[in-house]
């Protein structure tokens, strides 16, 4: 009898110990499925950012887009949402730029203060007083740029009128490209527009240096411009900044200048608009 139990103990023993066997080859090959799909879902995704990253270079919007949104049901990477922002600004869907940094700043909160494009986009989308708001924000990030303190007082312009706006731009002291400095006094009502274009001919710069500080003279005198209700000056400035032929200048930054060209699509839009 005690052979018999011994023998019926040892043949469960065998019968457990190929179960926890087969379960294990079980779990391992689950495990390997797994990291196999993790890796092919890696692998597509990557494909995706390098070919996002081609389209935006050929500034093919539209596809760049698109292939964001694809890598994004993939994945939900956050720096996708902030390349979705950039190219939804680009594109001229303003609240659409602003949820897509909204939901890169969710989730990536620390870098919340660099978000100078998403300051932009609210500006665009009429988010005025969330635009002031981020300008303000970046200024603890750098605090010696003069677009900083400009974006800021143009978001506070619909809410308070340029005379207050004037009054709190945030200082600037020490912006060393030129005429940045003399394009802060003009909206401080220091200087004037000839002082702004006077001052980007400092120090004889060839023609190609010459070229990229006009176009910063260029943008934010046709924004200046604006701002007072002097149409048909804001239209002039702006559509000089907006001149294809600046794209690559390696003295601008081309977000700018396609700031630039999205302002000048919105005023050809618009003819009548005052």
């Amino acid at each position: 009898m005690n052979k018999i139990k011994k023998s019926k103990a040892r043949t469960f023993c065998l019968v457990l110990t190929m179960l926890f066997f087969a379960a294990g080859i079980l779990r391992a090959q689950d495990e390997q499925k797994k990291q196999n799909s993790d890796e092919q879902l890696q692998a597509r995704v990557q494909q995706l950012y390098q070919q996002f990253e081609t389209q935006n270079r050929a500034r093919e919007f539209e596809k760049a887009e698109a292939t964001l949104e694809k890598a994004l049901k993939l994945k939900d990477v956050a720096t996708f949402h902030y390349m979705r922002g950039r190219v939804q600004f680009r594109l001229g869907q303003f609240e659409a730029s602003v949820k897509s940094f909204d939901q890169y700043v969710k989730a990536a909160p620390n870098a919340e203060s660099r978000q100078w494009e998403r300051g932009i986009s609210m500006y665009y989308a009429e988010q005025y007083r969330r635009g002031a708001e981020q300008f303000e924000l970046y200024q603890t990030f750098h605090d010696q740029d003069v677009e900083n303190s400009v974006w800021r007082f143009l978001c506070m312009v619909p809410e308070t009128g340029v005379k207050k706006a004037r009054e709190v731009m945030l200082p600037i002291e020490n912006d060393r490209r030129i005429p940045m400095m003399k394009v802060f006094e003009m909206y401080r009502g220091t200087a004037t527009p000839e002082d702004v274009l006077k001052d980007a001919e400092r120090g004889e710069p060839d023609a190609k240096t010459l070229k990229g500080r006009l176009f910063y003279a260029h943008l934010y005198l046709g924004l200046y411009y604006e701002v007072l209700k002097k149409h048909d000056l804001a239209r002039q400035y702006i559509k000089l900044a907006a001149d294809k032929s600046l794209i690559s200048h390696p003295g601008i930054n081309t977000y700018m200048w396609d700031v630039a060209r999205v302002h000048w699509d919105r005023l050809r839009a618009n003819p009548g608009k005052k």
